[in-house]
């Protein structure tokens, strides 16, 4: 044995009571569970680490299902914002946007477009093109030393659009359709879990639901899920989760639900409507899993909020169109007066739309207010205010969206199919809590505060299902013969240290958080150990 881990409290992830119990690890491995009062406990010989847990909470590593640490993992061996919280493995390539499968022009046109999630790149070696390239280059990271967490990856739909037909807004060609299928099963052969898309992004909004079909069932083929964050979550959000049941269920395709929940004003109260739509499909044999924050603000970038005809030829364009007084007092009408689908249908409010990051430093004075805000203090209409904010920093501000309710959080992450996922974007000088907090939110606020889920069946919620979507033979319980990738809190202190004023502070109560038996978090302080690798899909 390499670590014993004595008397602690066990939650082994499966959502069953918890009890008293000692682990033993070898080689990465959990090689032996006593449960207190069953006989000899395992015995430390030399060589044999022991930590004495005196009932701290000993559960799997939990599993981010949706992050955007596409380019962090590359670019900080640290990575603490997720290793701090008992993160142990992340989902990327979310929303259809990342970097990978790419030519050269794709990779220049989607690192510019996504900016505000990752940064433009400008300090990584793009090295690689493919999905294996990229999980390989995840592997050989920092040295060839790997990463600080595990990561799997889904093929991002509207990368895969951008780069077998460009940014036009049109049906494909059936040559341009068969291009898109080889490269998705050639990602999915190269390790990928599944497929992403961002339909209230460009250009993979531009898809009809034919092409989308076809695509997944190439995924469903090898063994994949479905992530759509799909069309709309304001205006006709319960018939756009209603178009990804059917649309998977036509393809025969599993379906996980990308950050589902219920916003704006028009769907205040409504998640028992999304629940209904979601138990009659489960009922009727659908595979549909979703993923939730706990926090009502989202965030995204200013650039999504824009109505899709104007974002069609790609980011140059967009501010060509900006830039163009005719076309931007149309682009402000479809925002303002009809509701644009980049910002769900519902016409937006620049009140509740708070810049928390800008590209260029010169722009920091935005940070942390609302559009109408820095435009109240400039005494000019917002809409002035966002197009010179979009032109100036070339389209790489991120924002909080302030269009949530509490009560469909609450109702949403009680769903036996639950899973929890930060959508965590790491850059901008005030990025959402989420990034930095969402696992210990959910262990210290909504578990021990507020009683809505139990402790158990929270730390499932975040191991064992989530796993199982990825479908790991290894991991997300803690159980004899699997990989030693747990976490240990103090179920009494634990909580988010992150706030919308700090975003970036540091969880509390989580002082032990191992990957392959290795500690990443000791003591509450993050090693040097870089145990992460990429985790490719298992064939079934």
């Amino acid at each position: 044995m390499d670590l014993v881990i004595r008397g602690a409290r066990l939650i082994d992830g499966t959502g069953t009571a918890s009890y008293t119990a000692d682990v033993a690890i070898t080689e990465g491995r959990i090689t032996e569970i006593h449960r207190e009062g069953t006989g000899p406990r395992p015995t430390a010989t030399a060589g044999t680490r022991t930590v004495e847990a005196d009932g701290l909470a000993l559960a799997p590593g939990f599993i981010d299902m949706h992050a955007h640490s596409d380019l962090a993992l590359l670019r900080d061996p640290d990575h603490s914002a997720k290793a701090a919280q008992g993160v142990t493995l992340e989902v990327i390539g979310q929303d259809g946007l990342s970097y990978a499968p790419v030519d050269d022009a794709t990779l220049a046109q989607v690192r510019q477009a996504i900016t505000g999630w990752n940064g433009d790149g400008s300090d990584i070696d793009f090295d690689w093109r493919t999905v294996g390239e990229y999980l390989d280059r995840l592997d050989r990271a920092h040295g060839g030393r790997g990463i600080a967490v595990n990561a799997a990856y889904l093929i991002p739909q509207g990368t895969v659009r951008m780069y077998a037909m460009g940014w036009e807004d049109r049906e494909a060609t059936p040559a341009e359709l068969e291009r898109m299928k080889e490269l998705v099963a050639q990602g999915m052969r190269e390790g990928a879990v599944g497929m992403s898309s961002g339909l209230t992004y460009t250009p993979g909004m531009y898809a009809k639901d034919a092409e989308l079909t076809e695509l997944c069932r190439v995924v469903a083929a090898h063994g994949g899920y479905y992530c759509p964050h799909h069309r709309s979550y304001g205006a006709g959000a319960l018939e756009a989760y209603e178009e990804m049941v059917e649309l998977t269920r036509s393809a025969d395709c599993p379906l996980h639900l990308a950050h589902a929940t219920m916003n704006f004003g028009v769907n205040k109260g409504k998640a028992p409507d999304l629940l209904a739509l979601l138990d009659d499909a489960l009922a009727a044999g659908a595979d549909i899993t979703l993923d939730t924050y706990p926090y009502t603000p989202g965030c995204t970038t200013l650039v999504a909020m824009l109505p899709s005809w104007a974002s069609e030829g790609g980011p140059d364009a967009i501010l060509a169109r900006l830039q163009d007084d005719d076309t931007a007092a149309r682009i402000r009408h479809h925002m303002e007066v009809i509701g644009a689908d980049g910002c769900h249908g519902v016409p937006i409010e620049w009140d509740t739309i708070e810049i928390s990051g800008v590209s260029d430093p010169g722009l920091a004075s935005c940070v942390g207010k609302t559009i109408q805000q820095s435009a109240d203090m400039r005494g000019e209409e917002p809409w002035v205010t966002a197009r010179r904010l979009l032109i100036n920093d070339r389209l790489g501000s991120t924002i909080l969206q302030h269009v949530g309710h509490e009560e469909n959080v609450r109702a949403i992450m009680r769903h036996p199919v639950h899973t929890g996922g930060s959508d965590g974007i790491l850059q901008g000088f005030k990025p959402h809590p989420r990034a930095y907090g969402t696992f210990p939110q959910y262990l210290g606020r909504y578990v021990r505060e507020l009683g809505v889920l139990s402790l158990e069946e929270c730390v499932a919620h975040l191991t064992s299902r989530p796993a199982a979507r990825l479908r790991l033979p290894d991991r997300g319980v803690v159980r004899e013969g699997y990989r030693a990738d747990l976490v240990l809190f103090d179920p009494d202190t634990v909580a988010a240290g992150s706030t919308f004023e700090a975003p970036r502070t540091l969880p509390v109560g989580i002082p032990h958080v191992l990957i392959d038996g290795e500690f990443v978090i000791e003591d509450g302080r993050r090693t040097d150990v870089l145990a992460g690798r990429a985790v490719r899909r298992t064939e079934s």
